[in-house]
């Protein structure tokens, strides 16, 4: 053991008796995120779907697991018997953490004794399967097939130990408990002692342990963590994972083709791709890389322009789940993974702390509405992992993680129905950050905020309609400046504090300095009228279409709602769109109208969109999100 490394259980122990409480991790970025503690969701759409992520999600996702013998595995790790059956997938131990992590966060918040009960005995069962070394892998601990790290590439024994130390931070993070951050502890240590450039000079197949390392730094201020993390960053992208399986998959496949510093456009897997480069921008910012971090954003642009589709999604080919060629984005065979969706908002999320640029902010927003929701039903019950954006008229649902095959309850790669559990279930999280000049809110839900000096009580029926009010409960004595993000779609935004208009910019924050008051009020209007959104001449899908946007939402037509026309056949006869409250559908929500033409015979009809998160709600039929313009 090096002189200055602690011991794990020590350093867990150390946080948990500072204060009496969990220690908030503290990043080198302008922005910091709020505490466990200092944001709440209180009522409304988002607070509903993180109260339905756990009264059904998790609890659905606890049973899905027990009947996987996803635990067993476990138990059968910490029986020290070498030979015994495998249950799921290699990657098994890391959907178990997912949810456990998505636990952990609920459990925060909740006095709920069956979370309770399932977190202490999870975190129980975790540490006595962990090998005395830190080594955790239940697939090679108990079934034997293969030797340590001897199938790097392909069985994902560091990215299980990286989703469980993510569920070790977040358990501490929402509760103070280390019991989970000692085991995560271990499990980091070993791999220090094993990976390094003067020792095994190796990485995972899949990318996830740069950003565990970094968050577990940032909880213990361990410099090995940091270190490691900085490894493997490096390490990757010389193309030196191949395929042990035999199915075709080269290093493009594990972003292991060309080095982070030299990418140009993301590619290969779509999410471990940008797992990567999350986890790559974590280190960037901790060690104050200028280089990477520019690197890391120029990537992120030419993504977004060229490599996604206007919900959000990313992945065009459903071969390796993979990015496609820039502006290779096809409307009925885009794979646009529930995952991949859910890894660009955390790698927004980290540029967005690191720059404070609203463009990160807006895309979270995007990809939270459009492509993340759309992967999970209203009632959390069922999930797609796949979210494409047609579905054509007889179309056979040869993979159940087709559309056409509608939401399912589970899938043998449970990657996404886990994902969406944590998730939701630390979405809050994204509200808002402090700075030492105040306060900054990045998303509109009704919520109650605390941080940069002010404790703000927010109301919002949002993403329906764009009235937002912002309450001061509590303020300093000194100037604190509260920052409102204005969306670059909002073209109209208003912006009032205590009668006062303030001029804004779409696109922008808008920032205000002054002595707050309790009671002082701030009204925001987010106008939000439905307009078109033209096709890129360079996409061959969209080309001469349009897609229909309101507010932070696209919407889409679905089968059920069309009178005299057919989506398969359907065109825009004119761009006058039309907003209509139906109180009828999904409780009530504004869907939007327009002169629709039939293109075999002419006939003109009404088309009517939904937002597209909610098709398949219903039934599963023909959809689609982009619509010809009729010349």
């Amino acid at each position: 053991m090096s002189e200055h490394r602690s011991h794990p259980v020590a350093t867990a122990e150390r946080l948990q008796r500072a204060g009496g409480g969990p220690v908030q991790p503290r990043a080198t970025t302008p922005l910091q995120p709020l505490g466990f503690a200092d944001v709440r969701l209180t009522e409304g759409f988002l607070a509903r779907l993180q109260q339905e992520n756990a009264s059904t999600s998790i609890v659905r996702g606890h049973e899905h697991l027990e009947r996987q013998q996803a635990w067993t595995n476990f138990e059968n790790a910490a029986a020290r018997v070498v030979g015994r059956t495998y249950h799921g997938p290699v990657f098994e131990d890391g959907e178990a953490f997912k949810w456990l992590e998505a636990t952990a966060w609920e459990h925060g918040r909740s006095d709920d004794a069956q979370l309770a009960e399932w977190l202490e005995e999870s975190v129980a069962l975790v540490a006595s399967a962990q090998a005395d070394d830190g080594y955790l892998s239940t697939f090679n601990q108990s079934a034997g097939k293969r030797g340590r790290y001897e199938w790097i590439s392909y069985d994902h024994e560091i990215f299980n130990m990286a989703t469980m130390i993510q569920a070790a931070v977040a358990r501490y993070r929402a509760s103070g408990s280390g019991d989970l951050l000692a085991v995560a502890c271990r499990a980091a240590d070993h791999l220090a002692e094993v990976f390094g450039f003067d020792k095994r000079r190796e990485t995972c197949g899949h990318p996830l342990v740069e950003m565990a390392l970094v968050e577990l730094y940032r909880v213990t201020g361990e410099q090995r963590y940091l270190d490691l993390a900085s490894f493997f960053v490096e390490i990757r992208g010389h193309g030196t994972l191949t395929d042990p399986t035999w199915q075709g998959w080269t290093s493009v496949y594990f972003s292991d083709r060309i080095p982070v510093r030299e990418t140009v456009y993301p590619e290969g897997h779509a999410v471990r791709a940008v797992y990567f480069a999350s986890g790559a921008t974590d280190v960037a910012i901790e060690t104050g890389d200028a280089e990477l971090f520019d690197a890391l954003r120029r990537q992120w642009d030419n993504m977004v322009e060229t490599k996604m589709y206007v919900n959000g999604s990313l992945g065009s080919r459903w071969e390796g789940e993979a990015f496609g060629d820039p502006y290779e984005l096809p409307t009925d065979r885009g794979y646009g993974e529930t995952c991949a969706a859910i890894a660009s908002i955390q790698w927004s999320w980290r540029l967005l702390l690191a720059t404070g640029e609203p463009r990160y902010a807006d895309l979270i927003e995007r990809q939270l509405y459009n492509a993340v929701l759309s992967g999970v039903t209203l009632d959390g019950d069922r999930y797609f992992y796949v979210n494409t954006l047609q579905v054509r008229e007889g179309a056979i649902a040869y993979d159940d993680r087709m559309g056409a095959a509608g939401r399912q309850e589970w899938f043998g790669c449970s990657c996404c129905p886990t994902n969406l559990m944590r998730t939701l279930a630390s979405w809050h999280h994204y509200l808002a950050t402090s700075s030492d000049a105040g306060l900054q809110v990045h998303q509109y839900a009704s919520a109650q905020l605390s941080g940069g000096g002010l404790d703000v009580r927010m109301g919002a029926d949002y993403p329906w309609h764009g009235e937002i009010e912002l309450s001061i409960e509590a303020a300093p004595q000194d100037v604190r400046e509260l920052s409102l993000r204005i969306p670059a779609w909002a073209r109209s935004a208003t912006l009032e504090i205590e009668g006062e208009p303030v001029a804004v910019e779409p696109g922008s924050y808008a920032r205000v300095s002054r002595v707050w008051r309790a009671g002082d009020v701030v009204r925001l209007l987010l106008p939000m009228p439905a307009r078109l959104t033209r096709g890129h001449h360079r996409v061959d899908a969209v080309r001469g279409a349009a897609a229909i946007e309101r507010g932070p939402l696209v919407y889409a037509i679905e089968h059920l709602d069309q009178e005299g026309v057919t989506v398969d056949d359907v065109a825009l006869a004119s761009t006058e769109l039309a907003e209509e409250w139906r109180g009828d559908l999904f409780g009530g929500i504004p869907v939007v109208t327009a002169p629709a033409r039939n293109l075999p015979d002419g006939e003109v009809g009404r088309l009517v969109a939904i937002p597209y998160f909610m098709w398949a709600n219903r039934e599963v039929g023909p959809m689609k999100v982009w619509l010809p313009l009729d010349a």
